[in-house]
């Protein structure tokens, strides 16, 4: 049968024909420098491939080689502290072989086979597995033990099973029989294809928050564990910042963090500094709970497309063995233009914006794969997927952005102004919404507090209030505005500056527990509400600032620290005392006028 040869190329995307069977998302090689590609069309003889390299150098008649399989990452220990390209190929391997650039061609194992991990078997012969059964553990890292799960679809029996030591990759840890007699070898790796979803037995409702210590996402718009959040921002805004402060922060235990078409240097900065980070929850390094998927704009476009597939596959397979795991996509708007590059190529008809009319099936399907899931092992795991949008000019009207809000139940819209006023994070509370609220009303009330959403919803409506008379001030001015109407905005100054502003470098405010956000909306309104009171009283707005609380709230957060939350207790009683001394002296006020 005749080999297929490359017949026309057109950037990243080539044509190859020839009688040689070949099955669509196969991976191929091209060429004497074996380049990897992708079949994405057959049409009768011919083949479209995408290739992940650069095509520069290739010629017409070059052979395709096809390797009779899909596109599959190699799953198993030595992920975690990993950094990787958009298919999986590790870079500090790549590195030690030819030096600081990527070579066409360059094949490298994804993970480390000579290196020996410590596995102790979690099953005997004579037990009947299935598919993601845990066959055994090995201490992958000091955070994280690696479960070592059965890969097959059909149930077996163990019929060999390896006694407690060291062993490689490679090396057979399990013999199992299937139903129809065949021996199955295990070793501690298996493959997956990249585009295709990893089953689970039970989808669980997403109804446990995903803890991420930023008081703004965690008690104004929250994100459940298995959720799915985009944050859409302009250059400058941002984005980054923020899912640098949630992957140290949030209580996921395994973070996987693609940067995906992002600046080189940006890149850089984060493969640079995430090594030296301290993980607050152990104090080791956090690289020991972490995933890098490094793809940046200067790297094939065809990888960058896939780069979101690779680190939502890794992370379904941490989630297999029943962890919680949160990705962190930098930026979906780089994969989108990705698509928006190799659809041209295909001469495909364009959408919105030259975008490909399939972007939001391809945003659905990604966001899609999110989850808290019951696992057939008996685990419970969950995908949480944070996306960054970068819309040009901040305009949220375009595509990526629209269609990303489709699929996502959460957004933070961080605004320009916000973030060029310093005010961190720059998550626009007018625009910004969560739809797990409802879904979490229980788990605040077990967890918390019973009326942690009702101080919250107070606080919204605080801050609706003053968006709609600081149009009114722009108009007849701040100063007529009656009393009642100054106290909100006061108090919703309050809001902005002292509880949804916070200082990621303060060693106290980088970080607020629950309890103790609670306590400073609680603190909040119930001061607000006696001083409201007290203004429908007639007592006037200026006496009720001379006891000095709008001022001493916005310094909580950097003074008082999370373990001293009686504090705060201690700091409403004494307002509310001063309040009532002042409503005391001015009934005797009234009496005599």
């Amino acid at each position: 049968m005749e080999q297929k040869k490359v017949t026309k190329i057109n950037g990243p995307v080539i044509v190859a024909t020839g009688e040689e069977d070949i099955a669509m998302h196969d991976m191929v090689y091209i060429g004497k420098n074996k380049l990897m590609g992708e079949v994405i069309k057959l049409e009768g003889k011919s083949a479209t491939i995408q290739v992940y390299e650069d095509t520069s150098g290739m010629h017409i008649g070059e052979e395709v080689i096809s390797t009779g399989g899909p596109l599959s990452l190699t799953l198993g220990p030595g992920l975690i502290g990993s950094v990787f390209d958009g298919i999986q190929r590790p870079l500090k391997a790549i590195e030690e072989k030819v030096g600081s650039f990527i070579q066409k061609g360059i094949q490298v194992n994804s993970l480390d086979e000579n290196k020996k991990w410590h596995f102790v078997p979690s099953v005997s012969v004579g037990d009947l597995v299935q598919y993601n059964s845990i066959l055994g553990t090995v201490k992958e890292t000091e955070s994280i033990t690696h479960k070592i799960l059965y890969p097959n679809f059909e149930e077996g029996k163990i019929i060999e099973i390896s006694q407690e030591g060291e062993y490689s990759t490679n090396d057979i840890i399990a013999k199992i029989q299937s139903k129809d007699g065949k021996i199955h070898d295990i070793t501690m790796v298996q493959k997956w294809a990249v585009r295709k979803q990893r089953p689970y037995k039970k989808r669980l409702q997403a109804n446990i928050p995903l803890i991420t210590g930023q008081r703004v996402i965690d008690s104004i718009f929250p994100i459940t564990k298995g959720g799915t959040a985009a944050i859409p921002g302009g250059f400058g805004t941002g984005k980054t910042v923020l899912q640098h402060q949630l992957a140290k922060w949030c209580d996921a235990d395994i973070i996987v963090y693609i940067g995906c078409g992002e600046r080189g240097n940006e890149m850089t900065e984060v493969l640079e500094d995430f090594p030296k980070l301290t993980d607050p929850r152990t104090g080791r390094p956090l690289m020991e709970r972490t995933i890098l998927i490094a793809n940046t704009s200067n790297m094939p476009v065809a990888a960058r497309e896939t780069s979101i597939y690779t680190g939502i596959t890794i992370a379904e397979y941490y989630r297999d063995m029943g962890y919680q795991v949160a990705i962190m996509a930098d930026s979906t708007s780089r994969w989108a233009e990705a698509l928006r590059e190799i659809s041209g190529r295909l001469e495909e008809m364009p959408a919105e914006e030259g975008y490909p009319s399939y972007l939001p099936s391809r945003l659905s399907e990604f966001y899609g794969r999110a989850g808290r899931t019951l696992n057939n092992n008996g685990t419970e795991g969950s995908v949480t997927i944070i996306g960054a949008v970068s819309p040009q000019g901040s305009d949220f009207s375009e595509p990526v952005t629209q269609n990303t809000r489709r699929f996502v139940h959460v957004f933070w819209g961080l605004d320009r102004g916000l973030a060029y006023s310093r005010h961190y994070p720059a998550i626009d509370w007018m625009i910004s919404y969560s739809e797990y609220v409802s879904n979490l009303e229980n788990w605040y009330e077990k967890n918390v507090e019973e009326d942690f959403l009702e101080y919250r919803g107070k606080i919204i409506k605080l801050l609706n209030e003053e968006n709609e008379l600081q149009e009114i001030a722009k108009v007849v001015g701040q100063s007529v505005l009656s009393d009642s109407k100054k106290l909100i905005l006061e108090t919703s100054k309050c809001i902005r500056e002292g509880f949804l502003q916070q200082n990621a470098k303060s060693e106290i405010d980088t970080y607020v527990p629950l309890l103790k956000q609670y306590k400073m909306m609680k603190l909040l309104i119930d001061v607000y509400e006696l001083a409201d009171e007290l203004v429908e009283k007639g007592i006037p707005m200026s006496t009720i600032k001379q006891i000095g609380f709008f001022a001493e709230y916005s310094r909580i957060k950097n003074e008082k620290s999370n373990i001293e939350m009686a504090k705060i207790d201690e700091l409403e009683e004494k307002y509310i005392n001063e309040l009532n001394n002042i409503e005391e002296e001015y009934k005797d006020f009234f009496k005599k006028g």
